[in-house]
């Protein structure tokens, strides 16, 4: 299993605080208080599965690894190989929720239908995108920023997905996740 680093744990916990007021609170212009509203998406049947964040789709730089525990150190989410200044697009439609700085890293957060939620890493926000921004699915919340983060010295894209307090692994939303089979279990007869 991974370690943790201070700068993720710092994340870890803001992304969590942000999750339970609703909107963090935070310094700067872009991180007033979310705009209430439905979270919709208009998107046909065919397109129910999520997108991904970066186009062309990325190579996957380091998977998801939770911990076993919520306490102790994993990779809750994945790092998509990037290039700074790459634009970052909501993988479904949803609503920006935090746009600032944590840990010296930029992050976005949107949330989606489902009580699901992006967070994305080390990003600054697209012209036009702050907080309470209802964004389409492939709409672009922001770039990608060369800040050292999960991938240093390369630059790469970290992108959680959160039900709750709980991360999931992204790739699964994209339709890439990792299946594990399981032995039948024995006939009792």
């Amino acid at each position: 299993m991974g370690s943790m680093s201070i700068g993720s744990a710092l994340l870890a916990a803001a992304v969590a605080v942000a999750s339970a007021t609703g909107a963090a609170a935070a310094t700067g212009p872009s991180t007033r208080p979310a705009a209430q509203g439905p979270l919709t998406s208009n998107a046909p049947p065919s397109q129910a599965r999520w997108a991904w964040p970066l186009e062309p789709e990325p190579s996957v730089e380091r998977r998801f690894d939770p911990p076993d525990q919520p306490w102790l150190p994993g990779h809750r989410g994945v790092d998509l190989a990037a290039a700074s200044g790459q634009p970052v697009r909501s993988p479904t439609a949803g609503r920006v929720t935090y746009a600032g700085t944590l840990a010296g890293r930029g992050v976005v957060v949107v949330a989606h239908e489902g009580g699901l939620r992006s967070t994305f890493e080390p990003v600054v926000t697209a012209a036009g995108v702050g907080v309470g921004t209802a964004v389409a699915r492939g709409q672009v919340v922001g770039v990608v920023t060369s800040t050292a983060g999960h991938c240093a010295p390369r630059v790469c894209l970290h992108w959680g997905v959160l039900r709750g307090e709980t991360y999931l692994d992204p790739l699964g939303v994209v339709g890439r996740a990792r299946i594990i089979l399981l032995p039948l279990a024995a006939d009792p007869a």
